[in-house]
C-alpha cells in the first residue's frame, strides 16, 4: 500500500496533483496573511490621516492585532435575531469569501518555481471564469439583506444588487479592447504581451479601460465613494446589521478579500502582471531565485492598490444613490462601448 503510494506520488499525474495542492495551499494563506494585515494596515492609515495613534498594544507596533481580531470574533457571542429567515441568514455569510478564494486560481502570480507555473489553474478563458464567479458575489449581499426580515438591510441588498449589476456590465466590457489587442482571454497571455517593455503595459495603450476599470472595482467592492449598500449615516450598516461574531467577520474578510483579488486583476491586466521591464530582472533576483523575485514583484505592485483603496475610503465622500446609478449607465457603458468601437478600428486600419 505504501508503496503504491510512493510510485504514484513519483509519477507525473501524481507530482502535478501534490504541487497544485501545495499552492493552493500556499496561495490561500498568503491571501488570509493579506486580508488579516490590510485591516491593520486601514486602521493605522485612518488614524494617521485623523491624527491619531491607532492600534498599537497587541505585539510590537500592533503586529499581532489581526489575532486578538480573530480571537474576539470566534469567541464573542453568536447571537440569531428570532425574526429573521435562518436559513438563508446562515448560508449568506458562508458565501461571502467563495468568490474571491475561487478567482484567485486563475491569477498568474508569479513566472515559475522549477518547472511549476506560478498559476493555480492556467485557462484560456480565464476573464471569463473571472467574471463568472465575481457575478455570484451579490448573491451573499442580497441573501442578508433579504435575511434579515429588516427594512435597512433590505434596503442594503437591494442597493448592492443594483450597485453590482450596473458596474460588472461596464467592467466587463472596459477589458473587451484588452483582449483584443492580446488576442486571448489566457491572462497568461496578457502578462506575456506586456513583457516586452515599460510602454507595453496596457495601462499607456488603454488608459480609458483601465479608468473605468479602476472606478467600476470600487462600486463592485463596496468601498468609498461608492459604499451605498452600508452607508452608516443612512442604513446604520446595510446589509450586515444583524450580523455579529464570526458571521460578521466573514463578511469583513469577504470584502477585503474581493479588494485583493481586484487589485491582482488589474496589475494582471493593466501593470505587467510579475514583470518588471525597465529594471533587470537579474538584479532583482541576485539574492534569489527569479520565480520568487517575480512574485514578490506582482506582490508590491498589489499593494500599491491596496493603499489606493484605503486611501480613498478616508478622503472622498460618499455619492448619492442617483449619482452612482447615472455615473454606471449613463456614462461609463457608452464610454466603454465606444472605446471598444475605436479599438477596433484602429485595429483594423493597422492591419
Amino acid at each position: 500500500m505504501i508503496q503504491t503510494i510512493l510510485d504514484w506520488a513519483r509519477s507525473p499525474v501524481g507530482q502535478f496533483v501534490l504541487f497544485t495542492a501545495v499552492k493552493v495551499f500556499i496561495a490561500f494563506n498568503v491571501m488570509m496573511v493579506i486580508v488579516a494585515y490590510i485591516v491593520l494596515v486601514e486602521r493605522r492609515v485612518c488614524a494617521f490621516m485623523q491624527d491619531r495613534i491607532g492600534p498599537n498594544r497587541v505585539g510590537p507596533l500592533g503586529l499581532l492585532q489581526p489575532a486578538a481580531d480573530a480571537v474576539k470574533s470566534f469567541f464573542k457571542e453568536e447571537f440569531t435575531p428570532a425574526h429573521v429567515r435562518k436559513i438563508y441568514f446562515l448560508l449568506a455569510p458562508a458565501i461571502a469569501l467563495m468568490p474571491a478564494i475561487l478567482n484567485l486560481a486563475v491569477i498568474p502570480f508569479g513566472s515559475k518555481l522549477g518547472n511549476q507555473p506560478m498559476v493555480l489553474a492556467n485557462l484560456n478563458v480565464g476573464i471569463l471564469y473571472t467574471f463568472g464567479f465575481v457575478s455570484l458575489g451579490v448573491y451573499s449581499i442580497a441573501l442578508a439583506g433579504y435575511a434579515a426580515n429588516s427594512k435597512f438591510p433590505f434596503l442594503g441588498g437591494i442597493r448592492a444588487s443594483a450597485q453590482m449589476i450596473s458596474y460588472e456590465i461596464s467592467m466587463g466590457m472596459s477589458v473587451v479592447p484588452v483582449f483584443m489587442l492580446v488576442g486571448s482571454l489566457n491572462l497568461s497571455d496578457v502578462i506575456g504581451y506586456q513583457s516586452h517593455g515599460f510602454f507595453s503595459w496596457l495601462v499607456f495603450k488603454q488608459p480609458l479601460a483601465f479608468a473605468i476599470f479602476l472606478v467600476a472595482a470600487f462600486a463592485e467592492t463596496n468601498r468609498t465613494p461608492f459604499d451605498l449598500p452600508e452607508a452608516e449615516q443612512e442604513l446604520a450598516g446595510g446589509y450586515n446589521i444583524e450580523y455579529s461574531s464570526i458571521k460578521f467577520a466573514l463578511f469583513f474578510m469577504g470584502e477585503y478579500a474581493n479588494i485583493t483579488l481586484v487589485s491582482a486583476m488589474m496589475v494582471t491586466l493593466f501593470f505587467g502582471g510579475w514583470t518588471l521591464p525597465w529594471f533587470g530582472l537579474d538584479q532583482v533576483a541576485a539574492t534569489l531565485p527569479a520565480g520568487i523575485a517575480h512574485i514578490l514583484i506582482f506582490l508590491a505592485k498589489v499593494f500599491v492598490f491596496l493603499f489606493g483603496f484605503i486611501w480613498v475610503r478616508w478622503m472622498w465622500p460618499r455619492f448619492r444613490y442617483d449619482q452612482l446609478m447615472d455615473l454606471g449607465w449613463r456614462r461609463f457603458i457608452p464610454v466603454a462601448l465606444a472605446n471598444i468601437v475605436v479599438t477596433a478600428v484602429i485595429m483594423w486600419m493597422k492591419s
